[in-house]
């Protein structure tokens, strides 16, 4: 009851008129305040209501070997030589749990680890290749040597921030970028880069090629042996790390846990008594929920024809450092709005209404203006995104986009009705 009847204080205003240890180097994330990067505690605008993005919290640099193979070279075999190499590693870029880079929001997180580390990272999904390559390369002395591929393999983790009211010491209030839900973590990786090393060159700390030279165990007996100019077996420290960097085995995506464990009773949702239109700021069209199941909900003009599909309750209200989480249940169709499991990762899905269960799907964040202002920014608990809408027309969907819509078109106004 208590929560509850915080939740109603707030919404009486919301709707008042007018670090992990790395291999070799980490690089410290600290984002700076630009009009690109956000920063927690930075300024944002009700524009920025609608929209979110990705800060990196953690950042982790470090060398890796993908293709090797030791390689003797004897006197009168030097020159160039082509030597098919061994997959030492494969690294996949990823973002999230389900490690897919779909969707501005992943796009702007590689690229803000690109921007805070200064380096030229994979801003795509992309993987390094899985199968033996062959490395062309200018022998022009002998000995032992190691050939490889390698690359520096950038991990770490991000949080999300939103733009929210925020009380001030004084009172006042003023909208800032705080860390909203959804974080997690990132793999990419930087330009690949081939070459052959020795155990006696000298070559700098923290590099590629230092890291492939510790794979050449240059002290074994195999390091020190003669041979025969060609390939060498690997030693038993190739070997070792070869299985230690294998990737492990992945898991079932987000998405496919939600489906097998979204059966659920049908919930009894405890509503607020107040409805609501979410509308365009100073603009007839507002939300409208469908008739037909399979149709998704549209920017609609409300009219005394709307039958209520035009109104919304929030339900099962709570509220967390200043933010709203509700269902949004339609007093016209009954149903609450959702985004249909099989659409949760996908970017642009459209928003539906189906019978209310109480599904994190069916949980949405509203983020509010200050006190005074009735503008809001919504965002879907489970997949993240922020809901918006492509262009002002009567019948467009409302659409899931991964960090909203940057032209403002993503910030709503709740008016009570």
């Amino acid at each position: 009851m208590a929560v509850t009847a915080a939740a109603v204080a707030a919404m009486s205003l919301a709707v008042s008129p007018a670090a992990a240890t790395p291999t070799t180097t980490v690089a410290a994330a600290t984002p700076t305040t630009t009009a690109q990067t956000p920063a927690p505690g930075g300024t944002c605008t009700a524009a920025d209501l609608g929209t979110r993005h990705p800060y990196i919290k953690t950042s982790e640099v470090s060398p890796t070997i993908t293709h090797f193979k030791g390689w003797y070279v004897t006197q009168g075999t030097t020159g160039y030589q082509s030597v098919t190499t061994s997959t030492q590693t494969t690294i996949s870029v990823s973002v999230g749990l389900n490690g897919n880079v779909q969707g501005s929001f992943a796009v702007e997180t590689l690229g803000t680890v690109g921007a805070t580390l200064g380096l030229n990272v994979q801003v795509d999904y992309s993987s390094t290749s899985s199968v033996s390559s062959t490395v062309t390369w200018n022998f022009n002395q002998p000995g032992y040597y190691g050939v490889y591929k390698g690359t520096k393999k950038v991990t770490g983790t991000y949080g999300s921030l939103n733009c929210n009211r925020v009380q001030q010491g004084d009172g006042s209030w003023a909208l800032k970028w705080i860390e909203g839900p959804g974080s997690g973590s990132f793999t990419t990786y930087t330009t690949l880069e081939e070459g052959a090393v020795r155990c006696q060159d000298k070559v700098p700390a923290g590099s590629i090629m230092a890291k492939a030279q510790e794979l050449l165990d240059c002290g074994s007996a195999t390091a020190k042996a003669k041979h025969p100019a060609g390939a060498v077996a690997p030693t038993a420290k190739q070997k070792r790390d070869h299985l230690a960097q294998r990737p492990a085995p992945t898991s079932s995506t987000s998405a496919e846990h939600h489906k097998a464990t979204r059966h659920i009773a049908r919930a009894e949702l405890n509503c607020e008594p107040g409805a609501y239109k979410i509308a365009v700021p100073d603009k007839p069209l507002s939300w409208g929920a469908p008739l037909l199941a399979a149709d998704g909900v549209r920017l609609r003009p409300s009219t005394i024809f709307s039958a209520h599909l035009d109104n919304w309750r929030l339900c099962n209200v709570t509220e967390n450092h200043g933010v709203l989480e509700a269902s949004l249940w339609n007093w016209g169709n009954g149903g609450c709005a959702t985004v249909a499991a099989e659409n949760a990762a996908t970017e642009q899905a459209v928003v539906q209404t189906a019978p209310c269960t109480e599904d994190d799907l069916q949980r949405f964040y509203i983020y509010r203006d200050v006190p005074g202002s009735s503008k809001i920014g919504v965002q879907n608990k489970y997949t993240g995104s922020m809901m918006g809408h492509d262009r002002y027309a009567d019948g467009e969907f409302i659409r899931q986009y991964s960090s909203g819509r940057q032209d403002g078109t993503g910030t709503y106004t709740l008016i009570g009705v």
